[in-house]
């Protein structure tokens, strides 16, 4: 290789690796305190760059928040596939595993809501491109457990589609306000009394 094409790989390397310090900076600092309350001279401090360096990876603080939403979403949609792996032919076996990880992330001691939930709510406009990034994330979760539900031997599989994503999200927001030990505790046990009545109809 070249002396100048190798200098210009190290050069993008340096640039990936600062972009992705950068990325898993802000990513912890907006879910731990909110995207509004942390900004750029904070991020970069943290992080330990300069803020031409944040600029040269990303055009714009939305630019950033996209991109770490977008990574949020993507972990998430991969612990999703993880599980369906793992219950091809198994749809209320899949649907049980779903929720006992919901209720394990809800859980944790870190916990601090969905983070597509709590962007929506931060950013109300639906021209700022935070919010397109959180409708489809809702919408595809919202598509893949009715996807799930309609594998299952229920009459009104909309209708229990609905209802597990509304308990999802309200499990969600108590944690907030009641703790660990509060309704969200009982998400599992909740859940399965829901799927045990739509299947008896």
């Amino acid at each position: 290789m070249h002396k100048a094409a190798a200098d210009t790989d190290i050069a993008e390397g340096k640039r990936r690796s600062a972009a992705d310090r950068l990325c898993e900076t802000a990513t912890n600092l907006f879910y731990q305190r909110g995207i509004r309350a942390v900004g750029v001279d904070e991020i970069v401090t943290e992080t330990g760059v300069t803020k031409p360096t944040l600029y040269r990876s990303f055009a714009s603080k939305d630019d950033l928040i996209v991109v770490c939403l977008q990574k949020q979403i993507a972990d998430s949609q991969a612990r999703w596939e993880a599980i369906a792996a793992r219950y091809p032919d198994d749809a209320l076996a899949e649907l049980k595993a779903h929720f006992a990880d919901f209720a394990e992330e809800i859980g944790a001691p870190d916990y601090r809501g969905c983070a597509s939930t709590n962007a929506a709510v931060e950013f109300p406009d639906p021209r700022h491109p935070a919010r397109a990034i959180t409708d489809n994330c809702k919408a595809f979760m919202r598509q893949r457990m009715g996807d799930l539900i309609r594998r299952l031997p229920v009459k009104d599989a909309e209708g229990l589609a609905d209802g597990l994503m509304l308990l999802l999200e309200g499990a969600s927001s108590s944690r907030h306000t009641s703790g660990s030990q509060g309704p969200s505790s009982t998400l599992v046990q909740t859940s399965n009394m829901l799927l045990a009545a739509y299947l008896a109809g």
